[in-house]
């Protein structure tokens, strides 16, 4: 795989709703964005942990037997459907009141299933020379996207807080002075930070997690 076709893959997936990135925003939401450099270790270990044996498992079954690459693929990909799945229909229940430490979020990607796919599919066996260079812009790559979902904006939480006060778009935006598409790309945002898909469960998210008091 090119070094382009690498990037933009494992950015999209990277970026892409799920558990750790939930858990990343909830901790910047609760607390404040400067948790998130704190929390970075344990989130790079957690992948860490996983794509290192797995690329290795990988590099040594294909080399051995060429067929088990379409097999590896297959697995990674109902593995990562199933969680998904799990995880649309679980919505923001396991995130309510516990605290998000540094173990939960190292377990937590631990079993992320975007660990398999990049260990089985994405990153080429240890013996590859581009090996060490596509590891060290995965790294890079999910240090970004942790900021990324970390950065809950002062305006956003504004937005969370007049939609917790029973708001509508229309009126957050008259109060706020912007637009009602801006409004709105605030609460889809939002809604992917913390893994729900109505207003209902958004605002029921804010105040289960203490982001509104």
């Amino acid at each position: 795989m090119s070094y382009p076709a690498f990037i933009s893959t494992v950015f999209i997936l990277l970026l892409s709703p799920g558990p750790t990135n939930t858990l990343m925003g909830l901790a910047s939401a609760r607390n404040s964005f400067w948790v998130v450099p704190r929390l970075l270790p344990a989130e790079l270990l957690g992948y860490l942990t996983m794509i290192l044996p797995l690329t290795w498992l990988g590099g040594e079954l294909i080399s051995r037997w060429p067929e088990t690459a379409l097999l590896l693929k297959a697995v990674a990909a109902i593995w990562v459907m199933y969680l998904a799945i799990k995880l649309w229909v679980a919505g923001n229940k396991d995130v309510s009141d516990r605290s998000v430490t540094a173990r939960r979020i190292y377990v937590t990607t631990t079993l992320n299933p975007k660990a398999l796919v990049f260990g089985l599919v994405l990153l080429s066996p240890p013996s590859a020379s581009d090996f060490l260079p596509k590891l060290i812009i995965f790294v890079a790559l999910a240090s970004i996207v942790a900021v990324i979902w970390g950065l809950i904006t002062p305006r956003e939480k504004e937005v969370l807080t007049l939609m917790c006060e029973g708001k509508s778009a229309q009126e957050i935006a008259i109060i706020l002075g912007c637009s009602v598409y801006t409004v709105r790309t605030h609460i889809g945002r939002l809604k992917d930070e913390f893994n729900v898909y109505k207003d209902t469960a958004l605002i029921a998210a804010a105040f289960r997690n203490r982001i509104i008091d």
